[in-house]
Order: C-alpha cells, then structure tokens, then sequence
C-alpha cells in the first residue's frame, strides 16, 4: 500500500556521496522536506523538465524553511554527476539504488519493458518531522502532479 498524508515515513537507509565520501542521511528528522522521485537521473523527462523546476525554485522552497531532496532508484555515483551536470547545488541527491526505500514507499513501478528493471514511480511528497502533510504522484510519465510548481502550491495551501 502505498504512503499517504499522515503516514510516518518509514526508517529506510538512503545514500548520498558528498565531498566528505558515501553518507547515510537523516532525511527527514526534525525538518520540512519536500522530496520529488524521478524515474532516473539523467531521463529525458528527468533531466529536462522535473529536477530543473526545483533547481529553478529551491529558493522559494528554502524562504519557507523547507529542504529539497531528489530520490532516484540509481546508485550515489549518478547521482552526483547528474546534480554536477545540472547544477543542483543545494538539492540533497539522494540514491536508493536497490529500491529498497521506494518499495517501502509503495511507490515501486516495474521499468523492465524500458530496460531500467524496478523503479520509483513519479512523485513528490512535503513532509514534517518525517510525518507526510501532502504527496502527489502521476498517473501517467508526465511531470504535473509532483513538479516543483505544483509542490509550491500545495505547501502554500496547507499554511492557510
């Protein structure tokens, strides 16, 4: 079953490289986060559309106190290079590369006729103290739902 607003985000081990080598990080505790899952680092959707909308708005997500993290089911090499090569700074990049946080997500989607064997839907979720306040996951491949715009508007009407 999939995570929905209310739920705890479970206790899964994500890993993120940074200058300081391979990390394990406390996503969520204590934090406001919004956290978007793409398909994989480097996809065209991915690379033209989802990540660059909140690199485009991580300053109105961080004027709010609110963290952004990107989840792919890729391991922390790619995901280094891909915020390398899209100027990501300040955009944690999180890899779940056995899906294993995904799958406990409920969000898993099988890729195996594309070749990319078992991926993370795409989504975004806000979430506080690692309690989900709002998610939103598309129906289809497109980017509506859980782009940054749209993940901007629905933290803005959880405030009012």
């Amino acid at each position: 079953m999939a995570i929905k607003a209310g739920d705890k985000i479970p206790s899964v081990t994500v890993k993120q490289l940074s200058s300081d080598g391979m990390q394990t990080d406390s996503v969520f505790g204590g934090k406001k986060v919004v956290m978007f899952t793409v398909v994989g680092a480097f996809t065209p959707t991915c690379s033209a559309k989802h990540l660059p909308g909140f690199v485009q708005n991580l300053d109105k997500f961080k004027e709010q106190g609110i963290e952004v993290a990107c989840l792919a089911v890729n391991d922390p090499f790619v995901m280094k290079a891909w915020s390398e090569a899209s100027k990501a700074d300040g955009i944690t990049m999180l890899a779940d590369g056995n899906g294993t946080f995904t799958k406990a997500l409920g969000l898993e989607m099988d890729g195996t006729g594309y070749g990319l064997g078992t991926r993370a839907r795409r989504f975004a979720l806000y979430a506080e103290n690692g309690v989900v306040k709002s998610i939103a996951v598309e129906k289809t491949v497109a980017c509506e739902v859980s782009s940054a715009e749209a993940m901007l508007k629905s933290v803005g009407e959880l405030k009012a």
